[in-house]
């Protein structure tokens, strides 16, 4: 397939760009930052430059050819949730990189006469709000807090794509891998010794190895049965305790020295909610459509993101 990749040159797209290479697929790659030049540059990618929150990016001639010859679209698009604090002004970076983003990409689509035919966009399992008790599926109504409602409006302005493209919306939870993301801020502290669970521990964690995240996105890609929403995550979340204590494990380092919840809001503000709350999320849908998890266990999970051996 041809592909347009929007979002997707950070921590996953590491993974996700080579993988998709790998399936033989050609890959049109947008970012906002130049990306560093490989020794030997791979003909089936093309790199282009532009801001998407930019309304103005979608006037350009060279990002709507690219739309225009692509088969299908990963949406990928989004500040970081949980690096920043959420002043007022980062709350509206949060929702101007998905809403507005995908809001231009979807009209851009609507103009063309033969639109992309696959949307595989991106949202959050912050999509149900916070819980220590509840267990949210596929059918679980969204929340009612910020990260909820942005949730909400990111996956119906996906929605809201031309009929004759099929829509997937992926619900990501916590991705896992060594150079980035949650686990890539931890391992330092872990390995020197100083790690443990943030907060109370009992909040619950629902991850997904970054490897079954880019399969997911290929086989939502290919495959025409995956349409509307997804859980991205494996089938066993967990709570922050023993996810804390299973990393110590597979470190052989020890995990005894909790990160008190009040120092997290000191340095997140409102963004510590993340963190310190989350949520037990299951993948019934893709259980029922019959993806396989390579890495469905936290304990294999985990040491595969830390092996310094390519898998």
């Amino acid at each position: 397939m041809r592909l347009l990749l929007l979002g997707c040159t950070g921590f996953v797209g590491r993974e996700l760009v080579p993988f998709l290479l790998n399936l033989g697929h050609e890959l049109a790659v947008v970012s906002r930052r130049p990306r560093p030049a490989s020794p030997a540059a791979d003909p089936r990618i093309t790199n282009l430059r532009f801001d998407l929150a930019d309304p103005a990016s979608w006037q350009q001639p060279a990002l709507l050819d690219a739309l225009a010859a692509a088969d299908g679209v990963v949406n990928l698009v989004g500040e970081p949730i949980a690096d920043q604090r959420w002043t007022p002004a980062y709350r509206q970076r949060l929702l101007d990189s998905r809403l507005v983003t995908t809001g231009q990409l979807v009209g851009a689509m609507a103009a063309l006469a033969d639109p992309p035919k696959v949307l595989v966009s991106g949202s959050a399992v912050g999509y149900y709000g916070t819980s220590l008790e509840a267990c949210f599926s596929e059918a679980s109504p969204p929340g009612d807090d910020f990260l909820a409602r942005l949730c909400a409006r990111w996956e119906a302005a996906a929605q809201a794509a031309p009929e004759a493209c099929r829509v997937v919306v992926l619900r990501l939870g916590i991705v896992l891998g060594p150079d980035g993301g949650a686990l890539g801020k931890m391992l330092p502290v872990f390995r020197a010794g100083f790690g443990g669970p943030v907060g109370s521990g009992q909040q619950w964690m629902s991850w997904i190895q970054r490897h079954d995240l880019c399969r997911l996105i290929a086989a939502a890609l290919e495959d025409p049965a995956y349409a509307g929403p997804y859980n991205a995550v494996a089938p066993e979340p967990t709570r922050m305790g023993i996810f804390a204590s299973t990393l110590g494990r597979v470190l052989g380092r020890p995990s005894l020295l909790p990160v008190p919840g009040p120092l997290l809001q000191l340095l997140l503000g409102d963004g510590a909610k993340v963190v310190l709350e989350g949520q037990q999320v299951k993948p019934e849908r893709l259980l029922e459509q019959g993806f396989h998890f390579q890495f469905a266990d936290l304990s294999s999970a985990l040491a595969a993101a830390t092996s310094p051996a390519p898998r």
